[in-house]
């Protein structure tokens, strides 16, 4: 399945946002890269994971697609997972939210 935005109960959204020094923005995207591809997509029900970094290099929002809620829950219960995110806190302060897309249009 291919990350894609559309309206539909299949997938479950995940979005964080965390706030960051713009000098910190580079280390906090190798940070997030290098978890994403050694330990999140790794993960049961994981199906996408896409960064965008603010132009003011202040803010990142991570935009992660599950297979349900259970898979987000059973990724923030993971031991590998709990580990991470101190080192996360350590360069970003950051707020999340899970959900469903409910209206999506395209060109």
């Amino acid at each position: 399945m291919n990350a894609t935005i559309a309206v539909t109960k299949e997938i479950t959204t995940l979005i964080n946002i965390l706030t960051v020094e713009p000098e910190n923005e580079p280390k906090l995207i190798e940070l997030l890269r290098e978890n994403t591809e050694n330990i999140v997509s790794a993960l049961d029900g994981w199906v996408s994971t896409s960064f965008i970094v603010a132009k003011d290099k202040c803010r990142v929002a991570i935009y992660s697609q599950w297979r349900d809620l259970a898979s987000v829950e059973a990724m923030q219960a993971n031991p590998k997972m709990r580990a991470y995110f101190p080192r996360i806190a350590a360069l970003a302060a950051f707020d999340g939210f899970t959900g469903d897309v409910t209206y999506a249009r395209q060109a």
